[in-house]
């Protein structure tokens, strides 16, 4: 039985760089492929003598809008092995920023005529229902190509197992924008905030005199991150039995240097611990460094 991943989301956010990694890592790779098609790839993929195993499915919307859901729709329920949907995002202006350097044509921009920055938006509005299907989402507005490499690497490369979901735990600073490829977002603002002790201003979370200053005399530090490990307790299982297959958690704090690291490094811990959960933490502090 073959194992599908459709590769879609936002021109410019990364579709082709993602497909190429896939042919690396020896995915049977198809760009492009009009989703009428879909059927004879899975049949193909399926039968005993293909030696085929892996397949990528690269879908855009510039060509075939109102085919690519109900293709979906048919390929998971057709495809004898598993089907997943990789949806990539990036900001607007990040997205605008690409396609002016490249002076590529948004494949939006034609009818009606309009600008890179509308185009982008009518794209997005288009892949609304699309990115809600998605099985994983990445924003990879501040990603390079390395650094998509290594997500993909993580997240298909990773033999968790059929019961498991792949845990992505993120720090971030509210102040740089909310992650969007989060599906769960907890602020941890609520904490005193160690930037303002003249000693601490210049360490992190990963530093014991953070992590003292934010346990010691802050029962509200504790009680939250029991009460957070019980709810991931809860609802991680809940994930699985949904089909879902990878699930970022993002910490928020106002800069992404003390708190949300703190927290981020400490719920970390906790899940490795949780036996019951047996699932394999991912961490990313995505503004530690700034």
């Amino acid at each position: 039985m073959a194992e599908f991943v459709v590769i879609t989301g936002m021109s410019g956010a990364g579709r082709s760089q993602a497909a190429n990694h896939f042919e690396d890592l020896g995915w049977y790779v198809v760009d492009n492929l009009p989703p009428a098609l879909l059927p004879k790839v899975r049949e193909f993929a399926d039968a005993p003598d293909s030696g085929v195993s892996r397949v990528g499915l690269v879908l855009g919307l510039n060509l075939y809008y109102e085919d690519v859901a109900p293709a979906l729709v048919e390929l998971k329920d057709s495809a004898e092995g598993s089907v997943r949907i990789l949806f990539l995002d990036a900001s607007t202006p990040e997205l605008v920023k690409r396609f002016e350097s490249t002076k590529r044509r948004h494949p939006f921009s034609s009818v009606p005529p309009m600008g890179v920055s509308d185009a982008i938006e009518a794209e997005r509005e288009a892949l609304v229902n699309l990115r809600s299907e998605a099985d994983v989402v990445v924003d990879t507005s501040e990603y390079s190509i390395y650094q998509l490499n290594r997500f993909i690497d993580e997240v298909f490369d990773l033999d968790a197992g059929p019961e498991s979901v792949t845990t992505r735990i993120m720090s971030f600073g509210f102040k740089h924008g909310i992650p969007l490829d989060a599906d769960l977002v907890l602020d941890c603002r609520f904490l005193p905030n160690p930037h303002w002790v003249e000693e601490l201003r210049p360490l992190t979370g990963q530093h014991e005199a953070v992590k003292d200053f934010l346990l010691n005399g802050q029962p509200m530090a504790e009680t939250f991150l029991q009460k957070t490990e019980d709810l991931l307790t809860m609802l991680v299982p809940a994930y699985v039995r949904e089909g879902k297959s990878y699930l970022t958690i993002a910490f928020g704090c106002t800069g992404g240097h003390h708190r949300s690291v703190f927290v981020a490094e400490d719920i970390n811990r906790r899940l490795i611990n949780n036996a019951e959960l047996g699932v394999r933490p991912l961490v990313i502090h995505r503004d530690i460094d700034k």
